[in-house]
């Protein structure tokens, strides 16, 4: 009879054999994930110190782990994130753009919203700030592995907003700087309210069909 479905008696050794090989490649994975997760959180250890760099390459940024979720440090400063491109006309000439706040489109779209999503509160900075921890001041040099992924990611995060063109013409390199201002001490505190802020502005990125793949 058609559609008629086969008891598992009457399954054949092949197709358990396949079966009990697909269920231990799973739980294989499935440990390996776990072994990889736990020696990036677990204090350091002979492993961890020995393969830091591969363990960086799996974890980084898709499963890392950040246990202030349970107690999480107020921010004490404002952070702004820009970026501004430069493009290629009909014409050959480049333009360059002004820039534009992407933080405050972020801020625009959480103001008044009862259930924010994650991507509005914490993606770019979380990508930004990723990036200043993995790389020098002096040159934007990557620091080991997770450096250049993270610079990866954050040119992904910032050509998902811009997108592959600007006002008709094709981006073909981008620019991305932060600005950083404390946040002023409550009425009641003694400090001083700062007065300076500061800077930090990116080289250009070259831009290609590549970095829009899977945007």
């Amino acid at each position: 009879m058609m559609g008629a479905t086969r008891h598992p008696a009457q399954w054949s050794p092949v197709s358990v054999a396949a079966l009990a090989v697909t269920a231990l490649t799973l739980i294989g994975a499935l440990l390996v994930h776990l072994a990889f997760v736990f020696l990036s959180v677990a204090p350091a250890n002979a492993v961890s110190v020995h393969h830091h760099e591969g363990i960086d390459a799996y974890v980084q940024p898709e499963f890392g782990q950040d246990w202030k979720l349970f107690a999480p440090n107020p921010m004490q400063r404002n952070d702004a994130v820009g970026v501004r491109v430069s493009t290629l006309g009909e014409d050959g000439r480049p333009h360059v753009s002004d820039w534009v706040n992407l933080t405050a489109e972020d801020v625009e779209v959480i103001r008044g919203n009862i259930a924010p999503s994650h991507v509005d509160q914490n993606m770019l900075r979380r990508a930004w700030d990723s990036y200043v921890a993995t790389h020098s001041l002096e040159g934007d040099l990557p620091k080991g592995v997770r450096g250049a992924l993270t610079g990866d990611y954050l040119k992904r995060v910032v050509l998902q907003r811009v997108g592959r063109t600007w006002e008709g013409d094709r981006i073909v390199s981008v620019q991305v700087a932060g600005r950083y201002t404390l946040v002023d001490p409550p009425a009641w505190s003694s400090e001083e309210p700062p007065d300076t802020t500061d800077y930090r502005m990116l080289p250009w990125w070259p831009v290609n069909q590549q970095d829009h793949r899977g945007l």
